[in-house]
């Protein structure tokens, strides 16, 4: 991939090289931190990949993905579109009930963008209409008078530029965004419907990522562009309401779809490590992509080794150097196991050197990441963003352990077979937990299984 950034080393960009080091040795020690990218005065100077993962590939934004979607809005604005205290049922009125309620009513495409729509709690999203399941959720609060986290109104911010430009999100920012800034070919999930998830759903690779901080850090102007109006940014950024969390960066207030942070950041993040830090004071950006259980040790990390280090001099220790992600070991085995199954796996292959999964086969040996093609299947509820594997494992006695790390995604899915045939897969992240399927082969009607859908 071409570079979008030009390189520099920390010292040339005020920053000592000991500090960078000081932050990857603490990233290192947070599972699972993916890639690191720091720019500082408009040049990358530290880019990280902890292997197996890679830089090259598109990475799942989860709710990162509402921060572009806040940018989107802003353009739609500017050229006239809608405004933003236009009604919400008036812009997208296929959606809304015959008979609103005056709360329906009252709420308008400000509400959307600070998450006070009224609800008191989150609409679903399932294999309905989003929009329509969303509009037609109670709202128990006078919209503006209370903030909920509420991804369904990311969507409905997509659905009303969809429904007012003629375009989907992604093609509307394509030539406004994305192509201008050097994106290569960015993915955007799409609801039942048709309509891109706004909320999250974004895929694009790690700089790509920097590219739209370092963009918002400059107020929307690009090498002689304004891309975005710089008042726009301002505002998103902004703290517009308050909110409350039991950890520190997330009780800093919320702006048009960011986090305002602790040291006069503010931040897009998404779910399970993926963040976008804007440090306007020290005309910085820290990009981060992972698949994490804990998401403020991260931003303590970046507090805690890079901040303070800023334009000081610091001659500092030897250069760290990122620890590749341990690959799972155990021993190779001659012949082959096979069974079926009525779950996310429906059949399996163990042979040496082999895993096969549903007529796949995927290289797999001990103590080493090996990389292979292996799309989702959501008809088996398998589901994940990207479809680049990084696989290993071997025999543990009697039972063969392997680990699938999903390239382009967050979660590591972990499989155990037992003598009987039984078959465990769990994950390291998730939104229903860690248990994914659990059950004895299909010619063993008499065991029960227990089966929890993959989360996207």
């Amino acid at each position: 991939m071409t570079d979008l950034l030009p390189r520099s080393t920390p010292e040339s960009q005020s920053v000592p090289a000991a500090a960078i080091s000081r932050l990857i040795a603490s990233l290192d020690g947070i599972d699972h931190v993916h890639t690191l990218t720091v720019l500082r005065h408009g040049h990358v100077i530290a880019e990280t990949t902890w292997a197996p993962y890679e830089r090259d590939l598109p990475t799942a934004m989860y709710s990162v993905s509402k921060s572009f979607t806040s940018i989107a809005v802003g353009l739609a604005i500017e050229e006239g579109r809608f405004a933003i205290d236009d009604r919400v049922v008036d812009l997208i009125p296929d959606a809304a009930p015959e008979r609103p309620s005056d709360r329906l009513a009252a709420l308008r495409v400000r509400h959307l963008l600070t998450m006070t729509t009224g609800h008191a709690a989150e609409p679903p999203l399932d294999d309905r209409d989003w929009a329509v399941t969303a509009l037609a959720a109670d709202l128990a609060y006078e919209p503006g008078t209370h903030w909920l986290y509420n991804t369904p109104a990311t969507y409905l911010l997509s659905l009303i530029i969809q429904t007012r430009t003629g375009e989907r999100l992604r093609e509307f920012l394509r030539p406004r965004l994305f192509d201008p800034l050097g994106f290569r070919d960015p993915q955007w999930l799409q609801s039942p419907t048709g309509v891109d998830a706004g909320g999250f759903g974004l895929s694009i690779r790690p700089e790509e990522l920097a590219v739209f901080g370092q963009l918002l850090l400059q107020r929307g102007e690009w090498q002689g562009r304004q891309l975005v109006p710089a008042e726009w940014i301002d505002q998103a950024t902004a703290r517009q309401v308050a909110n409350q969390s039991d950890n520190a960066d997330w009780r800093q207030g919320y702006g048009f779809q960011f986090w305002r942070c602790r040291h006069g950041a503010y931040r897009g993040d998404g779910a399970f490590g993926q963040y976008l830090v804007v440090l306007p004071e020290a005309d910085a950006v820290v990009a981060i992509t992972g698949g994490l259980p804990d998401m403020q040790v991260t931003l303590d990390a970046v507090w805690d080794e890079l901040l303070p280090a800023l334009d000081t001099e610091d001659a500092g220790s030897v250069e760290a150097v990122p620890t590749p992600i341990p690959a799972p070991g155990g021993d190779l085995r001659d012949g082959e196991v096979r069974h079926r199954y009525d779950g996310p796996v429906r059949e399996l292959r163990i042979a040496h050197g082999v895993i096969e999964i549903d007529g796949r086969e995927l290289r797999c040996v001990p103590g080493v990441w090996s990389v292979s093609t292996f799309a989702d299947d959501p008809a088996t509820g398998r589901e994940w963003y990207g479809d680049q594997v990084a696989v290993a494992g071997g025999w543990r006695g009697d039972v063969f352990v392997a680990e699938l790390r999903i390239l382009g995604d967050a979660p590591t899915f972990r499989l155990e077979l037992e003598p009987s045939g039984r078959l465990h897969i769990t994950r390291d992240v998730g939104f229903d937990g860690s248990e994914v399927w659990e059950g004895a082969p299909a010619s063993q009607p008499a065991a029960a299984a227990h089966h929890s859908a993959v989360s996207p």
